[in-house]
């Protein structure tokens, strides 16, 4: 933004200067501009396959999943939570609860297979169907099939 209000006060015409500094001042009370993330909540990633263990940071899977809690302990199927906002405790089965990790935090994806096509030739070159995140399939593709891939459509 720094550099169009540069480029705006080099305009020679000062009327024309003046229409185009008053709209760029209504656009920016309408829509920010330049580093937003701050004013947002992290984003959280379900992590489906992840197994809940004590001390681990879940959400239930039918809420809001920037809603977290930290697992306390697990008792015959049922899952002892602290929620993170506000300290209170509930018991929750383990089958309503899913694994988050926010931005930041590490997360170790692994492909796992689903199925697969027979009688091709192991020496042509065959296609591959990812569902994930992208952010975490691309990570996790840039480190397994570096120099490999000719494609990648999200």
């Amino acid at each position: 933004m720094a550099l169009l209000e540069e480029k705006i006060a080099e305009i020679k015409d000062p009327e024309l200067r003046r229409i185009i500094e008053e709209e760029v001042k209504a656009l920016k009370k309408e829509k920010p501009f330049g580093l937003v993330f701050e004013r947002h909540q992290p984003e959280v990633a379900p992590l489906y396959q992840g197994g809940i263990t004590r001390r681990e940071t879940v959400a239930k899977r039918a809420g809001n999943l920037t809603e977290t809690y930290r697992v306390i302990n697990i008792h015959a199927g049922q899952a002892n939570l602290i929620k993170d906002s506000d300290d209170s405790r509930e018991t929750v089965p383990l089958a309503d609860l899913v694994v988050v990790r926010r931005m930041g935090e590490p997360i170790y994806p692994a492909l796992i297979p689903r199925d697969h096509i027979s009688g091709t030739d192991p020496k042509t070159p065959h296609h591959i169907l990812i569902e994930a995140d992208n952010y975490h399939a691309l990570q996790l593709l840039g480190y397994m099939y570096a120099g490999k891939v000719d494609c990648i459509y999200t």
